[in-house]
């Protein structure tokens, strides 16, 4: 038995607790410092946290975790110019050995001056490496020629049926491509990690989280990821609580392996079967039910209702849930006509009422919008885009950018909301996402004091139960994960600050002090200050 005393504890349902008491992993009880003390007179261990605080551990319930992994060996495109992104290509491509790709990951062309990138130039500073380097919002892929070729993409290729291979005025092509079928002809010539070099990525990358305050993640990345996280379970080393989707281009392996959403355990859980319905914001390949801002386009709509029924017709009848990818307007609105249709086949069956979901629900119409609570459909979305994504939103979108990213709006309609990052494609620090969504303001505290579109804040209560209870409860764990009580695995993280009594800007500079998975301290600042 140990016990932690004077500290502040948030605990909902126990107000007032500055003690707990942990035995074999588990929270045993919360009370007052008298109580737990009193209570447990023989604890073999009794510390003393000096007025700090014991938050429950954090999840984020939407990453790209392979992804995210493999972006701490990727240069970091995510630069206030294009030249300034070439230039870091420069230097990183003279440290590479002959022939070895150069990877970039996070530029954004609206956020560039100079605009979208060439292949010519990315062939003056690539040393003759093949270069790839993918945009911030994993939807465009700029690459080399020499990247082109190892592709077979000529100047004769044709569009994938859902991509675009940008061409010049003389057709020849311009080394920029749209959407995930066009990208994957370039990522399908990038030779693949080997398991071994995943698995020690994903190991280097859970030490990074820990220090964050998380204690789990919802994955949406491919096969190899799945096997790389089955292994490193199987081998007892994954410390770390990961809701795996499941690959739709693997959809019937994992059927025919009789995997359901939900099975697993603690620690490697099957999630949701993963579909898009559209593209991006930024490249415009969102589906909208009317034209962006000063343009004929209306985005490319990936998937129908009916399509979305029968893929969700069969992954029903064989227990598996679906989260679907949606950005525009009309694609929210398609993916939840499509659910409604689902929830009378689940009914017709007697199947269960899944816990389906839709991922980032960033542009929903006011009609719309009380859909997902009337439906019983997850609000999967990720606050730090609000500020992130707020002078595109303005640009594109115009008046319709007060029906975006309206979480306030989804809260009050009763709908179920988790919260994550979607990294890499912004900071994966739940931090920064506790802090996007109390104040509507990047970290530099643009744009003001009341954010954007303000009636969209959140109270930090509410942004807290998105990082941590909630996504246990969706996942079926909400008994005893994701929050500080009685029976709940101890997954906690110390905080020097009680982050209830800052001002609110000051909350994306958090750190934790450590972090704790199943009763184990599995990270400490070395300045922590205290013996735990």
């Amino acid at each position: 038995m140990k016990i932690f005393h004077n500290a502040h504890i948030y605990a909902p349902g126990f107000p007032g607790a500055t003690a707990l008491a942990l035995s074999q992993g588990q929270i045993v009880s919360v009370g007052t410092d008298s109580e737990i003390l009193d209570a447990f007179p023989l604890a073999e261990e009794k510390v003393d946290l000096r007025g700090y605080t014991l938050w429950p551990g954090l999840t984020d319930a939407h990453v790209h975790l392979r992804h995210l992994a493999a972006s701490r060996a990727i240069v970091d495109c995510e630069t206030a110019t294009r030249a300034e992104c070439l230039e870091r290509i420069d230097a990183a491509a003279g440290e590479l050995p002959p022939g070895a790709w150069i990877r970039g990951h996070g530029w954004n062309h609206n956020a560039w001056p100079e605009g979208l990138g060439t292949a010519e130039l990315l062939d003056g500073v690539s040393h003759g490496h093949p270069a790839y380097l993918s945009a911030k919002s994993l939807h465009i892929g700029w690459a080399n020629s020499q990247a082109l070729a190892l592709a077979g993409l000529t100047d004769s290729t044709p569009d994938p049926e859902s991509g675009i291979l940008q061409r010049d005025a003389q057709g020849h092509l311009t080394g920029i491509l749209y959407e995930a079928e066009a990208v994957n002809l370039i990522l399908d010539a990038i030779p693949e990690l080997t398991p071994e070099v995943l698995k020690q990525q994903i190991q280097s990358l859970i030490l990074e989280l820990w220090s964050l305050g998380l204690v789990g993640v919802h994955d949406f990345d491919g096969i190899d990821c799945w096997l790389a996280l089955q292994s490193l379970h199987q081998q007892g080393e994954l410390k770390f609580r990961i809701r795996k989707s499941v690959p739709y281009d693997h959809l019937d392996d994992f059927i025919q392996a009789g995997l359901r959403t939900n099975s697993g355990d603690d620690f490697l859980q099957i999630g949701s079967v993963k579909l898009f319905s559209d593209g991006a914001l930024g490249s415009q390949t969102a589906a909208m039910l009317a034209p962006f801002e000063a343009s004929q386009s209306t985005g490319a709509l990936l998937l129908t209702e009916d399509e979305i029924l029968e893929i969700g017709r069969k992954t029903g009848s064989n227990g598996l849930s679906l989260a679907i990818h949606a950005i525009g307007d009309r694609a929210n609105r398609v993916v939840l006509n499509a659910y409604a249709k689902l929830r009378a086949f689940e009914e017709e069956k007697r199947l269960p009422r899944f816990k389906h979901r839709i991922e980032h629900v960033q542009i929903i119409s006011s009609e719309d919008l009380p859909r997902l609570a009337e439906l019983g459909i997850v609000a999967s979305v990720q606050p730090v885009h609000a500020p992130s994504d707020r002078d595109m939103a303005d640009q594109f979108l115009g008046l319709r950018a007060e029906w975006a990213y309206a979480y306030q709006s989804l809260k009050r309609t009763g709908a179920e909301m988790v919260f994550g990052s979607d990294a890499p494609v912004e900071p994966v620090n739940p931090f920064h996402g506790l802090h996007a969504a109390v104040t509507r303001r990047r970290l530099d505290g643009t744009p003001g004091p009341d954010g954007w579109h303000p009636q969209e804040r959140l109270a930090l209560a509410e942004a807290l139960e998105g990082f941590s209870w909630a996504p246990a409860r969706i996942s079926g764990r909400g008994d005893h994960l994701g929050r500080i009580a009685p029976g709940a695995a101890a997954d906690l993280i110390l905080l020097k600050t009680d982050p209830f009594t800052l001002d609110p800007q000051d909350i994306g500079a958090i750190n934790p002090l450590a972090t704790m998975v199943a009763g184990e301290w599995v990270f400490q600042r070395p300045d922590i200050g205290i013996g735990i």
